[in-house]
């Protein structure tokens, strides 16, 4: 396995080639094993991945938390090189319920001094609104990022699930070097407008998804019960004949897959790292087992036949059902 390395932007830090995300760690996939995870993180930064992604909001700042005690008790060159990615502004009240988003200017400054303090770190290196308060202009919310920027609590300031129009009223605000937003071989979306405009202005994608929640990751199975408290038990993609769907799309990929020597969820995350150097693919692998079959996507070099097999395989708009239940979607930046 070879780490390469890539820079998010033309303003951003330079980073490991993957990311790992580390949501599920604390929310949304059931119940996580708290050592396990803290044992995935080291994992992860031994291995040379240096993007750690997470949210304010993420169980209520418990994921913070966690990441903030695994760089604590990460041997200090490890702990050095680690580079965070914060998303915030997502309002939740004791139930865990989701009541909006707030991109005030306060609120932001609000958000990152707590967040300074959970993660035990004294800037933040890639900042962002996890999605627009539609009674802020962008233009409000990212200035106040860029306040922060200047007194030096925070490196970057970063976009995510937003659409060309509202990523380039950003650009126009203060340098932006990162937009993160769902990427992956049935969730492609981006592509007509969103990376187009991404590249132009020269802002990288962290991309998140990339085994769609598990669903492309080969392991999911039709019969899998999931706990109430598992985001995939609303998702449209993993319902009734969405699900069967899908999964023949997978079977599909196994198929390409077994051919090349690799796994399901190898092959797909290659297929993301294929997409471009302005791509950095976040993985969230919540135990070490699974983090290192992710880190054998490295390894993995797609030619144009592999590339094209994949593209019969599984076509863009060939997933079944919306990336979220209709609610969320409609929180989702198309402009």
């Amino acid at each position: 396995m070879t780490m390469h390395t890539r820079t998010l932007g033309t303003t951003g830090p330079q980073v490991s080639a993957l990311g790992l995300g580390c949501m599920g760690m604390s929310a949304l996939y059931g119940e996580a094993d708290r050592a396990e995870s803290i044992a995935t993180i080291h994992a992860a930064l031994d291995a040379g991945i240096t993007l750690l992604d997470t949210g304010d909001f993420y169980a209520m700042g418990h994921n913070e938390m966690l990441i903030g005690e695994a760089l604590r008790t990460a041997p200090a060159a490890l702990r050095e090189q680690a580079r965070v990615s914060v998303k915030f502004g997502a309002l939740r009240d004791p139930d865990g319920a989701w009541s909006g988003y707030d991109g005030r200017p306060a609120a932001v400054k609000n958000f990152a001094a707590y967040s300074l303090q959970r993660l035990g770190v004294d800037h933040i290196d890639v900042y962002r609104i996890a999605r627009l308060d539609p009674d802020v202009p962008v233009e409000e919310t990212v200035g106040a990022i860029a306040e922060l920027v200047e007194k030096g609590y925070v490196r970057h300031i970063g976009l995510s699930e937003v659409g060309a129009a509202t990523i380039r009223r950003a650009a126009a605000t203060a340098p932006i070097s990162d937009l993160q937003i769902e990427y992956s071989l049935i969730s492609r979306g981006i592509e007509d407008e969103v990376l187009p405009t991404t590249r132009e202005l020269g802002i990288s994608v962290t991309a998140y998804g990339v085994l769609s929640r598990g669903l492309i990751s080969g392991h999911f199975t039709s019969d899998r019960r999931l706990a109430p408290n598992d985001f995939r038990a609303m998702s449209p993609r993993f319902q009734g004949e969405n699900l069967q769907h899908n999964l023949g799309l997978v079977e599909a990929l196994r198929a390409i897959a077994a051919h090349k020597g690799v796994t399901v969820a190898q092959i797909a995350i290659a297929w993301v790292l294929s997409r471009g150097e302005d791509i950095v693919p976040l993985v969230g692998a919540r135990t070490r087992e699974r983090l290192a079959e992710s880190l054998g996507a490295l390894d993995v070099t797609l030619d144009e036949a592999d590339l094209d097999a994949i593209e019969r395989a599984v076509p863009a708009d060939a997933a079944a059902g919306d990336r979220y239940p209709a609610a969320q979607m409609a929180h989702l930046g198309s402009k």
